[in-house]
């Protein structure tokens, strides 16, 4: 399922919310409008947190996670934390990390097994990722930026990179994450693919300029419309993936 919304007439979806498989977190502040998207897709399934980070709204872009955990920064306070701890899973597990790159969001992106992460980031906080994540951890670039979290989109079906990524990259990339992924974009064109949207396994939240084909390639690449057309790995998906694709390369040309 893709859905289109809107924080307080801003596109970048991903800034302003952390989705994953077993918890989604919000921004305070901002429309109704915009938490109610997410409630009503997610709140059967898994809780929908209002909440900020060190007094900020771009959660997104602060915090790293995955259905195992929550890696906040440091500058997140004693009540905001003990919220977190108050509205999510007890089997997720918060940690604070002392890091000086520390937006995390921008630095860090992962699934449930895998994370990509800026080059130089502290050892010490790839050792936290790797313990509260359970994540294999791997320093990478995507088209030669350094802000992973920014450039690359990934779920534990699939993924979108920077549309410049060349394809020699993005197999390796793919084979790092054992998932497929596709080099496209956001929002009419944006290459901030991890800031304009947020995916899990099941559900995914696009800024409100995504064009169609934008929305057809991110819902063929993340198998959101598997189960319509055949199942995960089933012969019309890849068809259709590499369909849209090409009319994504050749729009974007």
């Amino acid at each position: 399922m893709a859905v289109r919304v809107q924080f307080e007439n801003n596109n970048e979806v991903g800034v302003f919310s952390k989705l994953t498989n077993s918890y989604c977190l919000v921004a305070m502040g901002g429309s109704e409008n915009f938490y109610s998207m997410f409630e009503s897709e997610l709140s059967e399934v898994i809780p929908v947190v209002h909440t900020s980070v060190a007094g900020c709204r771009i959660i997104g872009r602060m915090t790293g996670g995955n259905r195992h955990g929550l890696l906040v920064p440091n500058s997140t306070t004693d009540q905001e934390l003990q919220h977190l701890r108050n509205a999510l899973p007890d089997s997720v597990k918060i940690q604070r990390v002392e890091e000086k790159l520390s937006a995390l969001g921008n630095v860090i992106t992962c699934n449930d097994y895998v994370a990509l992460v800026h080059p130089d980031l502290d050892r010490e906080t790839e050792e936290i990722l790797q313990d509260t994540l359970k994540v294999e951890v791997f320093r990478q670039s995507v088209a030669t930026n350094v802000l992973v979290g920014s450039y690359c989109l990934f779920s534990n079906q699939g993924g979108i990179v920077h549309p410049k990524t060349p394809s020699q990259e993005q197999d390796e990339l793919s084979s790092l994450l054992q998932v497929p992924l596709v080099a496209g974009s956001v929002n009419r064109g944006s290459e901030l693919v991890g800031a304009g949207a947020v995916v899990n396994d099941w559900s995914l939240f696009c800024g409100m300029d995504t064009t169609a084909t934008e929305l057809s390639v991110l819902e063929s690449i993340f198998r959101l419309n598997a189960g319509a057309i055949g199942g995960p790995g089933s012969s019309a998906s890849s068809v259709q993936g590499e369909n849209m694709r090409n009319v994504l390369i050749e729009s974007m040309t």
